[in-house]
């Protein structure tokens, strides 16, 4: 065991003090030592992809179902919300939802949703892993696995990009699988640029001897947490260089087009989200927070609606104008329904028993609801749809194999998707 005092930790420390740019600032936030094993990440035979990338519109907090794609008008608690008629036959959603609802032909409903976690951070991590929480496993978030099997290793940008929220993690793949994560949607991500007084000679002469002095750390330490951040590094390194990187950056995009996503953060993001995925990110995750409506249930979720709306639909005509809707699949979810029975302070209550999710593009068939809860909205009562069959279905579209299995640190199997059953019925 090394001391404090050995000349390789205290070189490296002064080095790293001492910082390579802006890109230290973005290593901290990004990296943390990682477990010593890894999966077995051995290549398996991909399904035909459907899809090239996947942007997850991921509403936190859980939103109501009855208040958005699976309306009960006139039963006893539907509240104040009508139902309006969509461009899909048949199908209606919340009045407070018009865009949506003319862009509903691209849309597959389902509205039969189902599963038995109903604290937030269990079904956060169910509906970001597809596995049930397990105290003994880390598990990979679905980006994680997209970055694992489809990411590049030499890309100029990461796989995996979280506009707004912290999304989930590499869990044994590691942090070089993890979430590039931006707080602040639509603006160029912090620390791109050199430090004061170092050019990019300067910086490349640093990489180079902080790459001796890692080499020495992992001839005597044997850490496998070495070759990772090595990865991670080298990837920011190339994303600070990239003419890429403005895919993050919406304020080059006409004025016209900034306006109808909306001028907030979630559509700002789900710009972003568009722009990335031209330039070849496989997977994004946009959040919009505070759905989580204990109390004051209407007006909250009207609010919410109210920047979801504009910026949902323009993503979604946005990708068709430009070609790309059908090689990228769009998700609509949160980690649960809410309570058809309104509680004492005119909120709705945790309900993972019945729920909707929305998917659209990317091999889906649009137009049509799969599923059906009952007339309160409490049970599901046709066609119910576990979280891993979901997961199945997005990974196929993806070309992923959902019933891959590699191995944990801790050497126990682990599949994609918990063995979930692909819903051909909204696929092409």
């Amino acid at each position: 065991m090394e001391t404090q005092d050995t000349p390789v930790t205290i070189d490296r420390r002064r080095l790293l003090h001492a910082g390579l740019g802006g890109l230290g600032a973005w290593l901290a936030g990004r990296w943390i030592t990682a477990p010593e094993a890894r999966a077995d990440e051995a290549n398996v035979a991909p399904t035909k992809p459907r899809a090239d990338a996947c942007i997850v519109l991921w509403m936190n907090g859980g939103p109501s179902h009855v208040d958005t794609f699976d309306p009960k008008p006139g039963t006893k608690e539907a509240g104040p919300f009508r139902a309006i008629k969509t461009r899909a036959k048949g199908v209606s959603i919340c009045e407070h939802l018009p865009r949506v609802a003319a862009e509903a032909q691209r849309l597959a409903i389902l509205r039969g949703m189902t599963s038995r976690e109903g604290s937030h951070e269990r079904a956060r991590q169910l509906g970001h892993t597809g596995h049930i929480p397990n105290p003994t496993v880390d598990h990979p978030a679905l980006g994680a696995w997209v970055s694992a099997r489809r990411g590049d290793p030499k890309a100029e940008l990461p796989a995996f990009v979280s506009l707004g929220g912290p999304s989930a993690g590499g869990g044994f793949f590691g942090r070089a699988h993890g979430p590039f994560v931006v707080r602040e949607p639509g603006r160029p991500p912090e620390d791109m640029a050199y430090g004061p007084g170092v050019s990019a000679a300067r910086f490349d002469r640093r990489r180079a001897a902080l790459a001796m002095l890692e080499d020495a750390f992992e001839q005597e330490t044997q850490s496998a947490a070495v070759a990772e951040r090595r990865a991670v590094f080298a990837q920011a390194a190339r994303m600070m260089r990239s003419p890429a990187a403005a895919a993050f950056d919406v304020s080059s995009e006409p004025a016209a087009v900034r306006e109808a996503y909306g001028d907030t953060a979630f559509g700002r993001g789900c710009l972003a989200a568009r722009r990335l995925v031209e330039v070849g990110v496989p997977f994004v995750e946009v959040s919009l927070d505070g759905w989580d409506t204990h109390e004051d249930n209407f007006e909250r979720t009207k609010r919410l609606m109210g920047v979801l709306d504009p910026a949902m639909s323009a993503l979604l005509r946005d990708l068709a104008e430009r070609g790309k809707l059908d090689r990228t699949l769009v998700v609509w979810m949160g980690e649960f329904g809410r309570t058809p029975r309104l509680n004492g302070r005119g909120g709705r209550d945790h309900h993972p028993a019945a729920w909707s999710a929305v998917l659209a593009g990317g091999g889906v068939r649009g137009g049509i609801t799969l599923g059906a809860t009952d007339a309160q909205g409490e049970k599901v009562v046709e066609r119910p749809v576990p979280v891993a069959d979901l997961f199945a279905t997005i990974t196929s579209a993806l070309g992923l194999d959902p019933l891959e299995t590699v191995s944990s640190p801790g050497g126990r199997p682990i599949t994609l998707t918990d063995g979930g059953q692909v819903v051909r019925e909204i696929l092409l």
